[in-house]
């Protein structure tokens, strides 16, 4: 914030000396206007005739000044220079992107929202959810079968945005986001795997809606406007998630149903607006290489033929890879003992399962055996982004991201509802005090990103380390009970959440940009399953700490937010091995690559990447030129070959 004061005071300095300056013109130009009495001079003397009295008046002749010194010229505003030098066409061009802007921005708001809300709505429901089904020791279930799938399958709607189209996939998403609302809000108390099953599909169609608009925000802008777009609606998803179990308290006192029920106008509105808004605007289905030798020339032959593109082996394993580990960890310490085969069997199948996707995925690259066998079918995700170390580091980071969220959005409403007896609607009032501080920090992650310094590490370092600062004191604050210092833990940590949740998609479509959906997905993917393995971290701990009294559920709650210490530091040590992103006025960036931060210390220069802005359709439009840290501009174009991320015009 002291960066941002000192940047609008210099601002302001300087606009009121161009005031100023411009007012002293102002005064002088009646001086150098033309001198009526040396005009009667100059043709006196051509007429012969003796003229004395203009000679004798020395005041027009004793001001030399506007001849010695003549006076500086108006210096123009830059911006109306600028906007003077734009020919009628870039005029044009520049009103179509500010329309298309407020279009996305407008058409999107209300899924984006819904996805959002659903994400936190129940969590002042939960205890009455579960009290009503006669499922306390199952109350776990209800966020997680919606964060198991809204992680799960996204990979799956991402290859989808390209199939089929981004507003095709977006509003089957919707409609299949309420579907589930509707099953959840008519789930008969005496069947709580209904209720489940319409957690579930909210999920799958949050992952869709989630996936389709993180894709869309990055189609047709350079990586500063995708910055500026993805803030915007990094601020909407703040305020949801803030305000999310305030409006469920809220709805809870009157029934938990309507925490789903109120999704069904919603989605309603959203579908209406993006049918009115949207239509034409966005991208269609994309040609893909994998299309090559199908029969495209009928509908049928068409959709078939881009279903198979699919990569189902990939997403089989993953979905069931993850989905066991998740449930052995649900039930492990709390429904069943870790030794027991319930918990031990699906651990040790899902392990399994998910290191076969990643070798699967190897396979799939080209020219591997798997590729060449399905070779009609696309990777679910690209070899060169599991590799690339910057992307696999900004999985972590947004891991350690949904962790922090989700513990403060789920056990910070428990300790107010059961520590401090608040009521459903008080304790969701309570967790407002994380939302100042997740909109200062996305805020200066925006400054951070497209005014100074420009770049994305900063942004990314600062974050993890206030969340890490936050969740450490917060338990002491449980501990002793100090709700003041609980609010403003809160604060921290949202800070920190809220500076990491734009770079870090900015910092992997930075080294990737014609990459937008694989790294979209894996850094969405990332942080639900973050908040997801987090709160089955944290509920563990605290069903086996919990005791029957007040103090025995004070230190359970402590207990569980230390078990988030070591995923907090260590997402601050990751950081500082990240490269990092250079974000310029013009549309372009510079990447490097290694570790930057530790390069200062081993004194190891490492080579800065340009990459150009990105045209109309979203693809780089320049090639790479290569240069080392200290050097001002590139010098070396490299050949095509020389990096994978590198783009073609």
């Amino acid at each position: 914030m002291y960066f941002a004061y000192k940047h609008i005071k210099k601002k302001r300095r300087l606009r009121q000396e161009q005031q100023a300056q411009q007012e002293a013109q102002q005064a002088q130009l009646p001086e150098t206007e033309p001198d009526i009495g040396v005009t009667q001079i100059d043709d006196a003397d051509a007429a012969g005739v003796s003229t004395p009295a203009p000679i004798s008046t020395p005041a027009p002749i004793s001001t030399p000044a506007p001849v010695s010194t003549p006076a500086p010229e108006p210096q123009a505003d830059p911006k109306e220079e600028k906007k003077a030098e734009l020919s009628p066409e870039e005029l044009a061009e520049k009103k179509r992107r500010r329309v298309y802007r407020w279009k996305i921005i407008f058409g999107l708001f209300f899924p984006f929202a819904l996805q959002a809300l659903d994400t936190t709505i129940v969590a002042s429901a939960l205890p009455f959810i579960a009290k009503d089904f006669g499922e306390l020791k199952q109350l776990n279930w209800i966020i997680s079968a919606f964060n198991l799938t809204s992680a799960a399958f996204l990979f799956f709607w991402a290859q989808l945005t390209d199939l089929f189209g981004r507003i095709t996939t977006i509003l089957a998403a919707t409609i299949i986001m309420m579907i589930g609302s509707a099953i959840c809000t008519g789930a008969p108390t005496s069947v709580f795997g209904v209720l489940l099953l319409g957690r579930a599909l909210q999920g799958v169609g949050a992952a869709g809606v989630n996936i389709s608009i993180r894709t869309i925000l990055a189609d047709r802008v350079s990586l500063r406007d995708y910055a500026l777009n993805w803030t915007i609606f990094s601020l909407v998803a703040s305020v949801s998630f803030s305000i999310g179990p305030v409006i469920g308290g809220y709805l809870t006192e009157a029934s938990w149903r309507w925490c789903f029920a109120i999704n069904l106008p919603v989605g309603v509105l959203a579908i209406i607006l993006i049918l009115l808004l949207l239509r034409g605007e966005l991208l269609g289905p994309q040609d893909l290489p994998e299309l090559q030798g199908h029969d495209l020339a009928t509908k049928d032959g068409r959709f078939l033929a881009r279903l198979m593109t699919i990569d189902y082996g990939g997403q089989m394993m993953f979905l069931w890879g993850f989905g066991l580990l998740i449930l052995a960890l649900t039930w492990g310490g709390g429904t069943f003992g870790w030794s027991s085969a319930a918990v031990v069997a699906p651990l040790v199948i899902g392990a399994v399962l998910a290191i076969s996707w990643v070798v699967y995925e190897y396979l799939m690259s080209p020219g591997r055996s798997m590729s060449r066998l399905f070779h009609f079918q696309r990777a679910m995700v690209p070899w060169k982004l599991l590799s690339q170390r910057d992307v696999g580091l900004l999985v972590y980071i947004n891991f350690a991201v949904g962790m922090s969220m989700f513990a403060v959005m789920y056990f910070m409403d428990l300790y107010f509802a059961v520590v401090e007896q608040q009521s459903a609607g008080k304790a969701g009032t309570s967790l407002l005090y994380f939302l100042p501080g997740l909109g200062v920090g996305a805020y200066m992650a925006m400054f951070s990103s497209n005014i100074w310094p420009r770049q994305t590490l900063p942004a990314l370092l600062l974050g993890g380390t206030t969340s890490a600062v936050g969740m450490t004191v917060m338990a002491y604050a449980v501990h002793a009970q100090k709700t003041s210092l609980v609010y403003g833990m809160m604060a921290l940590i949202g800070h920190g959440v809220g500076m990491r949740m734009n770079p870090g998609s900015v910092h992997g479509l930075a080294f990737f940009p014609k990459s937008t959906a694989s790294i979209t997905c894996l850094v969405s993917f990332a942080m639900p399953f973050g908040g997801l393995v987090g709160l089955t971290v944290m509920t563990t701990v605290y069903t086996n700490k919990s005791g029957p009294s007040l103090a025995g559920q004070r230190d359970a709650i402590k207990w569980a937010f230390i078990s988030m210490i070591p995923f907090m530091w260590l997402g601050v040590l990751l950081t500082t091995f990240l490269g990092n992103v250079w974000i310029s006025k013009t549309g372009g960036h510079e990447v490097v690559h290694g570790a930057y931060l530790w390069s200062f210390l081993t004194r190891k220069k490492l080579a800065r990447e340009h990459i150009s802005h990105t045209n109309d359709l979203g693809q780089a439009s320049g090639v790479a030129e290569k240069k080392t840290g200290d050097e001002e501009t590139g010098s070396k174009e490299l050949p095509s070959a020389s990096a994978p991320h590198e783009t073609q015009p």
